[in-house]
C-alpha cells in the first residue's frame, strides 16, 4: 500500500503541472522517477519509451500508466493512469462550463509564456542525460545522427510524410537488432482486443443513441491513434467536423487549444469536446455526462494495451535481439527529443524574456537538479509578470 500512495501522490501531481506535451511529460518522469526516485535505471526508462511509440495512443500516458504498473502492481497501473489524466479532466470541465455560457476561453498568454519556456528546459535536460544512456557507441551515435536528420527532413513541407516518428524508430530497431543479434521477427507484441459492449453498456444505463456515439467514436480513437497526441487533430476534424458535423471548426480550434494550455495528457481535448457536446444534446447534465464519457473512452484502450505489454515485458527485454532493437531505438529517442526541442523552442523562445525563463530553467536542473515543480511555478508566476511589460 505504501508503494500505491506513492504512485497516486506523484502521478496526481503530475497530472496537475505537467505542462508542455508528450515529450515534456516524459522529462519530467524521468526526472522523478529516474532521479529523485530510483524506481528504475535511465536504460530500463529509455527502452520503455521506445516500447509505447509502438502501441496505440497517447505515449506519455501510456508511461505513465506502466510505470505504475511496475510500481505498485496490477493497481499502481489503474492508479497512476488516472491520477495523470483526472486533473486536466477536472480543469478542462470547469472551464467547458465557462465556454458554453461566455462564449470564449479564459485569459492565460502571460502564465502560458513562462511555463513554455520552462517546459524546453525540462526537455533539453532530459535530453542530456539520456544521450548519456541511450548513446552507447559509435554505431548508436551513428543511430542518433541519422535520425536526427530525418527528423529535421521530415519537418520540411515537401517531404513530410505520416506517422514520420514510427518510421524512424522503426528503422533504427531493425538496424539495431541487425548489430546486436540478428533479426527474426518471431517475437511479437499482442494487442489487447477492445471490448465490444460499451455500446451495450451505455444503452442499459438509458444513455442516448448520441452518447453511445460519442464514446463509440472516441474508444476508436483511443484504440488506433499512434504517434503524439497532436496527430489527435486530423482525426477529430475528419470524424467530428467533416463527417458527423457535430462541431465547427472553430469549436475544434478552441478544443484543441484548451488541451495546450491544460496540464496532462493533449487527449483530454476529449474531456472538452465531450463537455461541448453533451451540453448541446442534453443541457447541463448532458455535459458532464459527455465529457466523463469521450474522456473514458478514449483513455480506456491505452490501459488495455499496458496491462498485456506489462507482463510481457521483462521477457521480451531479455531476448538478444529485441535488446538490439531497443538499443537501436533509444538512441533514436533522443535524437527525435532533440528535434522536438527545437521544433518548441522556436514556436515558444520569441524574446529576450522566454530565453531568459529558459536559460535559468537550464541552469538550475543542470547544475542544481531543483524540482521540475517549482521551476513550472515559478515560470508561471514570472510570464505573469513579464507579460506586460513588452513582447516576449
Amino acid at each position: 500500500m505504501a508503494h500505491l500512495g506513492e504512485v497516486a501522490r506523484l502521478f496526481l501531481r503530475l497530472g496537475f503541472t505537467a505542462f508542455g506535451g508528450p515529450a515534456a511529460h516524459i522529462a519530467l518522469m524521468e526526472d522523478e522517477v529516474v532521479n529523485r526516485r530510483k524506481w528504475i535505471d535511465r536504460q530500463q526508462f529509455l527502452d520503455l519509451v521506445a516500447a509505447v511509440n509502438f502501441i496505440p495512443g497517447p505515449n506519455s500516458t501510456e508511461l505513465a500508466i506502466h510505470l505504475g504498473l511496475l510500481r505498485a502492481g496490477w493497481k499502481g497501473l489503474i492508479v497512476a493512469g488516472v491520477c495523470f489524466i483526472a486533473p486536466a479532466m477536472l480543469i478542462i470541465l470547469p472551464i467547458g462550463w465557462l465556454y458554453v455560457h461566455y462564449g470564449q476561453l479564459p485569459q492565460v498568454a502571460g502564465p502560458l509564456m513562462g511555463i513554455r519556456a520552462c517546459m524546453i528546459a525540462i526537455i533539453a535536460s532530459a535530453m542530456w542525460r539520456f544521450a548519456k544512456t541511450g548513446i552507447r557507441d559509435r554505431f548508436t551515435a551513428a543511430i542518433a545522427m541519422a535520425a536526427a536528420v530525418a527528423g529535421f527532413v521530415m519537418m520540411l513541407p515537401r517531404f513530410r510524410v505520416p506517422q514520420a516518428e514510427l518510421i524512424i524508430l522503426g528503422a533504427a530497431a531493425f538496424l539495431g537488432a541487425m548489430r546486436y543479434g540478428g533479426w527474426r521477427g518471431e517475437n511479437r507484441i499482442p494487442l489487447a482486443a477492445i471490448p465490444t459492449t460499451f455500446a451495450a453498456g451505455a444503452a442499459a444505463l438509458g444513455v442516448s443513441a448520441k452518447f453511445v456515439h460519442l464514446g463509440l467514436f472516441f474508444l476508436k480513437v483511443g484504440a488506433t491513434l499512434f504517434g503524439s497526441g497532436y496527430v489527435l487533430v486530423s482525426y477529430l476534424r475528419g470524424g467530428l467536423v467533416d463527417d458527423r458535423q457535430w462541431l465547427t471548426p472553430q469549436q475544434l480550434t478552441d478544443a484543441v487549444a484548451v488541451g495546450q494550455f491544460t496540464p496532462g495528457p493533449l487527449l483530454t481535448t476529449a474531456t472538452f469536446i465531450g463537455y461541448i457536446l453533451g451540453h448541446q444534446w442534453a443541457g447541463q447534465r448532458g455535459a458532464i455526462a459527455g465529457g466523463m464519457i469521450a474522456t473514458a473512452a478514449i483513455f480506456f484502450p491505452s490501459f488495455c494495451f499496458v496491462a498485456i505489454l506489462g507482463p510481457l515485458w521483462n521477457r521480451f527485454r531479455g531476448n538478444q535481439r529485441i535488446r538490439g532493437a531497443l538499443d537501436g531505438m533509444n538512441a533514436a529517442v533522443v535524437a527525435l527529443i532533440l528535434v522536438v526541442s527545437f521544433t518548441l523552442g522556436r514556436e515558444s523562445i520569441l524574446g529576450f524574456a522566454t530565453a531568459s525563463i529558459m536559460g535559468i530553467c537550464l541552469i538550475l536542473l543542470l547544475k542544481w537538479n531543483i524540482n521540475s515543480t517549482w521551476l513550472i511555478l515559478g515560470s508561471a508566476l514570472a510570464g505573469w509578470l513579464l507579460h506586460g511589460a513588452g513582447p516576449a
